[in-house]
C-alpha cells in the first residue's frame, strides 16, 4: 500500500512512538494514578481517590527543605560544570589529532565506570582517613569533615555530570568557522570580545542543552546523594526511595516523584526560555 505525503511520516514514526509510550508514558501514567490512592499502614494501598499525599507534601516545611536542597545542589553542580566544561570544550575543539581523540577519551572515561563505583571512590577520598584530609593535615589545615555533607555530593556530581556539559558545547563548537574568529582578531578585536561576540552566541545552544541535561540528572540523582550524603542529608530521590522501600508508602513516594518531575520541568522550561531569548537577541 502506497502511503501519502501526510500519512507516511506518522506510519514511519509509529513504532518509535509506540515504544516511547510503552516505556515512558504508561509507567508515568500508572505512577500518577498510584499517587492519588489512599494508603493505610495496616491494610496498604487502597483503590480510593485522595489528595492527601499532595497536600501533605505541599503543606510540610520538611519537604520544602528537601526540595530546596535538591535544586540548590543541582544548580550549583550545573554552574560548576558550565564554568569548567565550556572552556574545556573550547580547548578540546582547538586541538589537533591525535591529541583531540586522546583528551576526548579522557573526558568520556568516567562514563565507562559505574556511578556506584565512582561514589565509593569519592567516599574513600573524602573520608576522615582519605587522601584529601591527609593532604590538608600535611598543609597544617587540620582534618575537615567533607564526607556526608552537601559539598561531597556536589563534588561527586560534578565529576559524574561534567561529560554531559562538555560534549554538547564541543558539538556546537564544531559548527563554528575558525575563519570568522580569526577575522574578528585581525580587525583588532580582543580575545575577550571575540569570545563574547562571536564564540558565545554560537555555543549557546550547546550550553543550553548541557545545562538542562546536567540539572535534570543532578536533581533526580540517587546513588551519589545516598552514598555520599548519608541518611541525614536527604534529597528528593532518596526520600522517594525511603517511602517506597522502607515506609512502603507507595502513593506518597509517587506523589513526591511527580512533584519533583513538575518542579524540574518548570525550572528547565524557564531556563530554556531565558537562554533562548538571549540567543535570538544575539542573532538579531
Amino acid at each position: 500500500m502506497k502511503l501519502g505525503p501526510y500519512t507516511a511520516p506518522w506510519a514511519l514514526s509509529a513504532p518509535a512512538m509506540l515504544l516511547f509510550g510503552c516505556l515512558l508514558l504508561v509507567p508515568l501514567g500508572l505512577t500518577a494514578v498510584l499517587s492519588f490512592n489512599v494508603f493505610d499502614y495496616t491494610t496498604g494501598v487502597k483503590n480510593e481517590f485522595t489528595l492527601a499525599h499532595y497536600l501533605a507534601v505541599l503543606g510540610d516545611e520538611y519537604y520544602y527543605g528537601i526540595f530546596w536542597r535538591t535544586f540548590w545542589i543541582s544548580g550549583l553542580t550545573t554552574l560548576i560544570c558550565l564554568v569548567v566544561g565550556a572552556p574545556e570544550a573550547y580547548v578540546l575543539s582547538r586541538m589537533g589529532n591525535p591529541w583531540r581523540s586522546i583528551f576526548l577519551l579522557i573526558v568520556l572515561a568516567p562514563l565507562l565506570v559505574s556511578v556506584v563505583v565512582r561514589a565509593f571512590g569519592w567516599s574513600m577520598l573524602l573520608g576522615p582517613q582519605g587522601v584529601v584530609n591527609h593532604a590538608l593535615q600535611a598543609l597544617g589545615l587540620g582534618p575537615v569533615r567533607i564526607l556526608y555533607t552537601e559539598w561531597a555530593v556536589v563534588i561527586a556530581l560534578v565529576h559524574v555530570m561534567l561529560p554531559f556539559m562538555v560534549i554538547p558545547v564541543w558539538t556546537s563548537l564544531q559548527k563554528l568557522d575558525a575563519a570568522v574568529e580569526n577575522a574578528a582578531l585581525s580587525l583588532s578585536a580582543s580575545h575577550f570580545t571575540t569570545l563574547r561576540r562571536i564564540v558565545l552566541p554560537q555555543v549557546l545552544p550547546g550550553i543550553l542543552s548541557g545545562s538542562l541535561i546536567v540539572f535534570g540528572l543532578s536533581a533526580s540523582a540517587f546513588a551519589i546523594p545516598g552514598l555520599l550524603g548519608g541518611r541525614r542529608l536527604k534529597m528528593v530521590a532518596t526520600v522517594v526511595y525511603d517511602e517506597y522501600l522502607h515506609e512502603l508508602n507507595w502513593p506518597l513516594g509517587a506523589a513526591l516523584a511527580l512533584i519533583l518531575l513538575a518542579a524540574n520541568l518548570l525550572v528547565m522550561l524557564s531556563y530554556n526560555r531565558v537562554l533562548e531569548g538571549r540567543y535570538k537577541k544575539s542573532l538579531g
